[in-house]
């Protein structure tokens, strides 16, 4: 039987074929791993001749050694970078206004829930024909939600994003360095 490059199948050259033919299209197989776009490169060292056609076993340094040592660093320069005025100053200004903005928004929901619960003749009240108080208020919950997303948007670009692209900056510099330059 021919196969569609005009080679012979073999006996066994099916699906439970060896991986070998199955990679096989008329190419070596050591350069269709290089060419196929999907295939990861290889970690430099790992099978790449040095000039004298064998293959390099180089040997990779202990597992965890080089990672702690990294991490180490990492952990290091966050540590700082949380310790910094600039860092504390984007913190401060997310929690001035975070934590007002919640509870306000809390409040809000807490008492239409109450309300809903232990005043159904208020809630009912008619406000224009079929529209009442109940569904003014749980109306105003949806309103009240996008405001205070659009708020916080609009604190956050004005008031914190620079200084937090800023600071992201700094600590990527900061890690880099920690790294010996590594990126």
């Amino acid at each position: 039987m021919q196969s569609s490059n005009d080679r012979a199948h073999e006996a066994g050259d099916g699906p439970g074929s060896s991986a070998e033919h199955a990679n096989d299209h008329g190419t070596p197989a050591r350069a269709a791993r290089h060419e196929d776009p999907w295939s990861p490169a290889p970690e430099p060292g790992w099978g790449e001749p040095d000039g004298t056609e064998a293959p390099v076993s180089a040997v990779p340094p202990p597992r965890g050694q080089e990672r702690a040592a990294a991490a180490r660093d990492a952990r290091e320069v966050y540590a700082e970078v949380q310790r910094s005025a600039a860092f504390q100053e984007v913190r401060g200004r997310y929690r001035r206004f975070v934590v007002p903005g919640v509870a306000v928004f809390l409040g809000w929901y807490v008492a239409y829930v109450v309300a809903a619960t232990t005043a159904p003749g208020l809630m009912a009240r008619p406000v224009a024909g079929v529209v009442n108080v109940g569904m003014l208020a749980g109306l105003g919950q949806f309103l009240t939600t996008f405001l205070f997303a659009w708020a916080y948007s609009r604190h956050a670009r004005l008031r914190r994003d620079r200084a937090a692209l800023e600071l992201r900056w700094d600590t990527q510099e900061l890690a880099r360095e920690a790294r010996g330059g590594a990126l």
